[in-house]
């Protein structure tokens, strides 16, 4: 779709242009937001976020039980596309080349409060998403179910 750079502006920031059309983005495209937590980082948060007495009594130390639980759960480095859209935690014990070229299995949208969520699933457990106050829907849901990768929704 040509849209000239006044168009794109527009669809870029919500505007009147028509309706956005969102696929998933490229693994291989992505850009890391901020750094992997040192070994250091990681242990000191655990010691602070696990011997917080609140946590204890909500119940809420669960991954306190093992540091390799705590670990898996808070070594993560946050992801976007490049244009910003969409982002997601990956973790940090994956190699890059496990991940890179990976394509989506699966596309979903979900409601959170006013906002609409379009999710984008990839192996390994990675989910990057879309948030907007627009209503989004999916182009062909039946073709999304076979091969998310094909998928994309339009929002306006």
């Amino acid at each position: 779709m040509r849209t000239g750079i006044f168009g794109a502006f527009l669809l870029a920031f919500g505007g009147a242009a028509g309706a956005a059309e969102l696929a998933c983005p490229d693994l291989a495209t992505l850009v890391q937001v901020n750094a992997c937590p040192s070994e250091e980082e990681l242990q000191y948060t655990y010691t602070g976020y696990c011997s917080d007495n609140a946590m204890a009594y909500g119940n809420k130390t669960d991954p306190c039980v093992r540091y390799a639980d705590y670990r898996k759960l808070k070594n993560l480095a946050l992801w976007e596309s490049p244009d910003g859209r969409f982002d997601g935690y990956v973790s940090c014990d994956l190699p890059l080349a496990q991940w890179r070229g990976a394509r989506p299995t699966g596309i979903a949208l979900a409601g959170q409060g006013k906002v609409t969520r379009l999710v984008c699933s990839y192996p390994n457990g990675i989910n990057l998403t879309y948030r907007t106050h627009e209503t989004c829907t999916l182009q062909d849901p039946r073709a999304c179910a076979s091969n998310a990768a094909a998928c994309a929704a339009t929002c306006n």
